[in-house]
């Protein structure tokens, strides 16, 4: 039987410069989308899917997601004593009992590949995943992205990497891969191209942030050379995974937030807050008034 991936790297290292000046202080993994940070939907995905064991790639000056995933006593002790016990079951339970979190510092800024490469010590020769808490999906009424991806690759015994459709002048902004014969959400990847122009785009599938790995992948990143910038690209490596190997790409149910853009993270904060139970009926009426004010009658 093929084995099920127990193991997710989140690369986290990255200093968010779109954000400035917010994330002078607080990584982009910790903004938050309502009540909840954006690493905690990532990390929730991956633990859906099966997996047991988080490894946080990070740098050597963000502390702040290695302290929300830490025990913090004294803010468990205040809310005991103050009786605020459902509080306290948020606090206590970012991560469930069985799960671990692992932290590895990537010591230079090498690109996605060398941040995935350095999780290999405590990947080993098993199947992982890898998610970019950038990119939040959501699949409001069925399986979250990674676990549909992970049963794939548990039938197949190949790697997934994640796609959707984008338009022909984007595909400068995305890895896009040539999968010509997709079968329901899925097809075999013949090639993959790290940002093509439209021009050269073998297609408009863009691969985003989920992918369920072959752990030859290490191998192959470790002989991959430096890309623009220097940087080593995870994308040239999959590419030459899918030369030997099964890899498919993916198209996932659900709606994917580029909360690595501006206009991506107010998107999914107003999407979520308008699900909200406690709060979608405030936030709709908000929404309303801000549209009559500024004129839009069309809502």
């Amino acid at each position: 039987m093929n084995r099920r991936i127990r193991k997710a790297v989140f690369p986290v290292a990255g200093l968010g410069t779109r954000f400035l000046p917010a994330t002078k202080t607080v990584p982009k993994e910790m903004m938050p989308i309502v009540d909840k940070p954006l690493i905690q939907y990532a990390v929730d995905e991956a633990i859906e899917a099966g997996c047991d064991t988080l490894v946080f790639v990070t740098n050597r000056y963000k502390h702040a997601v290695a302290d929300y995933f830490d025990k913090a006593y004294e803010l468990e002790q205040k809310l005991e004593k103050a009786g605020k016990h459902e509080q306290l079951a948020l606090v206590r339970n970012v991560l469930p009992p069985h799960v671990r979190a692992v932290f590895v510092t990537q010591a230079e800024a090498l690109g996605l590949g060398h941040a995935v490469l350095c999780a290999k010590a405590v990947i080993g020769d098993e199947p992982f995943a890898v998610m970019l808490p950038d990119d939040l999906i959501w699949n409001r009424n069925g399986d979250g992205a990674l676990k549909q991806m992970a049963d794939l690759a548990q039938r197949t015994g190949g790697s997934v990497v994640a796609v959707e459709e984008v338009e022909r002048e984007q595909t400068r902004n995305y890895g896009i891969v040539d999968a010509p014969e997709f079968s329901g959400r899925h097809g075999r990847i013949r090639a993959l191209v790290e940002k093509p122009s439209p021009a050269e785009a073998p297609s408009t599938l863009a691969v985003v942030g989920r992918y369920v790995l072959d752990s030859r992948i290490f191998e192959l990143l470790e002989h991959t050379a430096p890309g623009k910038g220097g940087e080593i690209q995870l994308t040239d490596a999959i590419a030459q995974l899918a030369a030997e190997r099964t890899v498919d790409a993916y198209h996932f149910e659900g709606t994917r937030f580029d909360c690595g853009s501006h206009l991506g993270l107010i998107e999914a904060i107003i999407r979520f807050a308008l699900d909200h139970e406690a709060l979608s009926e405030g936030a709709r009426a908000a929404m309303r008034a801000a549209l009559d004010e500024l004129g839009v009658v069309d809502h």
